[in-house]
C-alpha cells in the first residue's frame, strides 16, 4: 500500500500525537509565507530590537510565533499557552536553544482560569490562526477579554487570524476586541479573510 498524507480536516485531534504529527507536517508546506506574515506583524510592535519584554503567544502551537518572536528580540521573554500537550511538546523542542527565555503553559482558552494560568502581566500578546477555531463568538470574546485581562496598561495585542463572515468578520471582531477593553483596535494588513489586527489596552 502506498502511504499518503491526505486526511480528512474535520474536528480537530489536538490531544493525538499522531494527529498533531500530521497537522505540523501539513503545515510547514505554508512556512515561508506565513513567516512573512509573522514578521511583518512583529515590525508593529514598538519595541526596540534590543528591548527587554514580556511576551504572551495565544495558542502558540509548536512554537513558530515564539520563535519568530525570539529572534527578532533577543531579550525578549516568552510564554506560549497552548491547550494541547503534543504542540507545547513539539514547541519545547523547537525553542530548545531559547530555553532560559521561554516558558510553557497547559491551558484551555475555552476555561476561564486560562488567564490566572500564563501569569503576567505582559507587555505584548502575539496569535496566529488561532483564536477563529474557537468558532462561537461568544467564547472568542471571552479570549479577547482574557488577553486584555493579562496584557499591561498600555499592552498591544497581534493577532494574525481568519476572520470569517460565519464568526462575524472583521469588523464584529473589532467590536469584540473594544468591548472587552481595548481602547485602540486597527487593522495592519487584511486580504480576507486573512487580517493581521492590532489592539491595545488603554495607558496609565
Amino acid at each position: 500500500m502506498v502511504a499518503t498524507t491526505e486526511r480528512p480536516i474535520g474536528e480537530h485531534e489536538w490531544h493525538s500525537a499522531d494527529y498533531v504529527d500530521w497537522w505540523i507536517a501539513r503545515d510547514l508546506s505554508r512556512d515561508a509565507e506565513r513567516r512573512l506574515r509573522l514578521r511583518e506583524m512583529l515590525s508593529h510592535t514598538g519595541f526596540a530590537t534590543d528591548a527587554e519584554f514580556s511576551v504572551l503567544d495565544v495558542g502558540g502551537g509548536y512554537g513558530v510565533v515564539s520563535e519568530e518572536v525570539l529572534a527578532a528580540f533577543p531579550r525578549a521573554r516568552v510564554t506560549l499557552q497552548d491547550y494541547s500537550e503534543p504542540m507545547l511538546g513539539e514547541a519545547r523542542r523547537r525553542l530548545a536553544a531559547h530555553r532560559e527565555r521561554t516558558a510553557f503553559v497547559l491551558a484551555d482558552l475555552t476555561d476561564p482560569a486560562w488567564t490566572g494560568r500564563v501569569g503576567g502581566p505582559f507587555d505584548l500578546a502575539v496569535s496566529a490562526i488561532v483564536i477563529h477555531n474557537l468558532r462561537d463568538l461568544s467564547l472568542i470574546a471571552s479570549s479577547y477579554r482574557g488577553v486584555a485581562q493579562v496584557l499591561k496598561q498600555g499592552g498591544l495585542f497581534l493577532d494574525y487570524d481568519l476572520f470569517f463572515d460565519n464568526i462575524g468578520g472583521l469588523e464584529r471582531h473589532t467590536e469584540l476586541l473594544k468591548a472587552a477593553g481595548f481602547a485602540e483596535v486597527r487593522c495592519l494588513w487584511q486580504q480576507l479573510p486573512l487580517a493581521t489586527v492590532a489592539a491595545r489596552t488603554a495607558a496609565v
